[in-house]
């Protein structure tokens, strides 16, 4: 009979990748022209990523890839502060770190005025007081005006720079994929996207955001993150220090995957051979001297002499530093009875008072003392060398059943009981290998799943498809049907195995009866954004009044929350905020006497004139 053939076992080793600090470009020749070249900026809430829109091989990606962290520790200097890649390791400046975003909105600006900062000198700008390149800027959904106000405010006053344009990182990834597929505008459509802090569900109706019906989930990367990191502290509460951030996002980015159909998948994993055949052990850095492991007689005879020669050693040096503390004070009690044989009885006195003694009596007490302490200390010093050592090797050698041993033994307990083991008996070796191995199974489609059902980590809100579900029911049959033939997933916590089988399984459940849906995931979920930025500014240079582009006219004359709409932005809503009439300081009043009419005919003419004011000022 053939032999079952044992599952192999998967295991895995955490990366821990270390970043180098990003180099400082040289200025592009062909950015270096009349007609200033834009820079592109993905302003992500997990990276940023930024280059050049110019046409060339060299240039056509991304030049600068790093996380949207500073760290600085309180009271630095700003030059002080390290960005991205300037960080090697995330893990031991944690505490330190701080991001630009709450959520996915801007609103430390300190910290994105030293992202910029970072950005414009590796990309090799050296104008001193301003950046004379355009700047296309991806912000939030639905941003607030306040936040737009201040990034505008950020960029033209301190930057000064010449135009600026903002649009959505999912609108841009769309659009990129939408012109590689060579699809004709206006499109129809709706994105789903999902980054590090919080996911989106965004209809397109004839290539322009529907703003109204935009939804926000606050579930995504880094709560799957954070939710992975409790699962495994809680499961191997011994590795709690070595189950950090930084490698459960690469078990997230590398490890998880998922699940089509979540409880029919769980019920997988209660399969033994499953479980052996899909569980990701993954290998934790650990050294391989193994305490108290098992040691040879020799070793244990080696390491008990080796005890009890530091023994030895100590001992005799306390014995010297005894020795000559007591030879000390014998000479100094010698000296003081020295002064009263030499007849200085006053000195006697005084001395005696400050050794604390009352009589000539209790001086030679002491002194005798001393001098058989001085004189047995020289003995012991004498014959430690051989005979001390001897007899603590004869005590601790001694056998239990001689001495004590014997009393504390039950004479009826039966001697055959606990019989002594030999000598040649191989004890089981400890894996200490094994012992630093995280076993990653059902958690690896757990995590992802709380994108769909976030009740898992506590949070009390509706899933992404369920978000959908929502979306698509505030629109007519027919736009649904245009919508949901256009289902476009994008974002970096898109990227786990089998998310579009899953948007379809849901779909399928969600829609009617053999309606009709389309799902497409961008080609580079995590990049497309920019991509999809630098298409958009490369068809639609700034000036003269191009569509998508604020200039620094428009900024002064419209204020700083003013948007340039275009395909891939948000929609510009201003809001008009009534401004309170100022307060007129009171007139002093008049104290000449007036006639009766004549003050209710002023009364009269005041209280109209107050209305006429308020009214106008209402309307």
């Amino acid at each position: 009979m053939a032999a079952k053939e044992q599952p192999v076992c998967q295991i895995f080793s955490f990366q821990d990748c270390k970043t180098s600090p990003d180099p400082i470009f040289d200025l592009p020749a062909q950015c270096a022209t009349q007609s200033p070249v834009p820079i592109v900026i993905d302003n992500g809430s997990f990276q940023t990523r930024a280059g050049w829109a110019a046409p060339g091989a060299d240039l056509d990606s991304p030049r600068l890839l790093f996380r949207s962290v500073a760290a600085r520790s309180r009271g630095a200097a700003r030059s002080e502060t390290q960005i991205g890649n300037d960080i090697p390791n995330l893990e031991p400046l944690r505490w330190l770190l701080k991001s630009q975003f709450d959520r996915n909105v801007v609103v430390n600006f300190e910290i994105q005025e030293l992202i910029f900062d970072y950005v414009f000198t590796h990309l090799g700008i050296a104008s001193e007081g301003s950046v004379e390149h355009p700047v296309v800027l991806t912000e939030a959904p639905c941003n607030p005006l306040h936040c737009r106000q201040m990034m505008s405010e950020l960029l033209f006053e301190c930057y000064r720079v010449p135009f600026v344009s903002y649009g959505v990182d999912g609108l841009y990834s769309l659009y990129h994929n939408n012109s590689q597929r060579k699809l004709q505008s206006p499109h129809t459509g709706i994105v789903l996207s999902s980054g590090y802090h919080c996911s989106h569900v965004l209809p397109v109706i004839n290539g322009r955001l529907d703003a109204v019906n935009c939804k926000r989930v606050n579930v995504a990367g880094s709560q799957a993150a954070s939710y992975l990191q409790r699962l495994l502290q809680l499961k191997y509460p011994g590795h709690v220090a070595a189950i950090t951030l930084s490698r459960m996002e690469e078990l997230l980015h590398e490890h998880s995957y998922t699940a089509v159909d979540y409880h029919e998948e769980l019920e997988k994993w209660r399969s033994p051979e499953f479980y052996e055949r899909e569980v990701h052990r993954m290998q934790l850095p650990f050294t391989g001297k193994v305490p108290g492991g098992c040691v040879s007689a020799e070793e244990r005879q080696e390491r008990r002499a080796q005890q009890l020669r530091r023994l030895q050693e100590i001992n005799a040096r306390r014995r010297e530093e005894k020795l000559l503390q007591d030879q000390e004070r014998l000479d100094r009690l010698m000296a003081v009875q020295e002064l009263l044989e030499d007849g200085l009885v006053d000195q006697f006195h005084k001395s005696l008072v400050e050794l604390n003694m009352d009589s000539t009596e209790e001086l030679q007490s002491y002194i005798n003392k001393l001098q058989l302490a001085v004189e047995q200390g020289r003995q012991k010093l004498l014959h430690s060398d051989g005979a001390e050592l001897k007899t603590e090797v004869s005590e601790l050698e001694q056998p239990m059943d001689d001495g004590d041993g014997v009393a504390l033994m039950d004479s009826d307990f039966p001697e055959d009981t606990l019989p002594e083991k030999p000598a040649n008996v191989v004890q089981p070796m400890f894996n200490m290998a094994e012992y630093h191995q995280l076993f990653v199974g059902t958690e690896r489609l757990r995590c992802p799943e709380i994108l769909f059902q976030p009740s898992l980590t506590g949070e009390d809100q509706m899933g992404l498809m369920e978000t959908l579900q929502y979306v698509l029911a505030r629109y007519t049959p027919e736009q649904q049907e245009a919508l949901v033939s256009n289902v476009f997933l994008t974002g970096g916590n898109m990227q786990y195995p089998g998310m579009k089988e899953r948007v379809e399984r849901e779909l399928l459940a969600m829609r009617p009866f053999q309606s009709h849906f389309k799902v497409t995931m961008a080609s580079r979920p995590a990049l497309d954004s920019w991509y999809g930025a630098r298409d958009w500014a490369l068809e639609h240079p700034p000036g003269g009044g191009a569509e998508g582009w604020i200039t620094r006219q428009d900024y002064e004359e419209k204020g700083g929350e003013y948007l340039s709409e275009h395909c891939a932005s948000n929609a510009y809503i201003p809001m008009k905020i009534a401004k309170p009439a100022p307060a007129r300081p009171a007139e002093p009043s008049v104290t000449a006497p007036t006639p009766l009419g004549t003050s209710a005919a002023i009364t009269a003419v005041t209280s109209s004139t107050a209305a006429a004011e308020i009214t106008m000022v209402t309307s």
